[in-house]
Parts: structure tokens; sequence; C-alpha cells
């Protein structure tokens, strides 16, 4: 999990065409994150001559954060690029 997280953060979004950041609302209420990601080939492990079909995933980020405000500052801590305003 810790390195899916750092390979994330520190190698996937980055390779995200136009990216701005992620959604800061789309925690659940509880402190859980979620977003989207639309093609796979972000991740460098896959081979793209392989790929039949481009295929998303859903991410869901489950914390012991007790609200969101406590869940973002955890995030953030790890350097979650949230957008600001």
């Amino acid at each position: 999990m810790w390195e899916f997280l750092d390979r994330l953060l520190s190698v996937a979004l980055p390779r995200i065409r136009d990216f701005r950041g992620l959604n800061p609302r789309s925690f659940d209420g509880r402190g859980n994150y979620s977003f989207g990601v639309t093609e796979q080939l972000i991740f460098p492990e896959i081979d793209y001559d392989k790929v039949t079909t481009i295929r998303g995933m859903d991410i869901t980020i489950a914390t012991t954060a007790a609200n969101d405000e406590q869940g973002k500052a955890l995030l953030s801590a790890f350097g979650f690029p949230f957008r600001t305003s």
C-alpha cells in the first residue's frame, strides 16, 4: 500500500496531462478520500503495447481520521496535491 501511494503521488499523478491538483471536496464526511483516474497508462509499469483497452480506476484512501478536516490534514502531510481555489 505504501509503495502504491508513493508511486501514485510521485510518478503517476504528475504524468496526467493538464493536471491541476486533486479536488479537495472529494471527502466522504468521515475523513476518507476518493478520486478517479481515466486511464491506467499513467503508471509506468504498464506496457503500452500490451494494452488492448484503456481503463480507468477509482481510488479510495481510507483513513482513521474522525472528519474531513483531519483527513485532509493527514493526506496533505503525505504530499497529496490538492487544488487550491
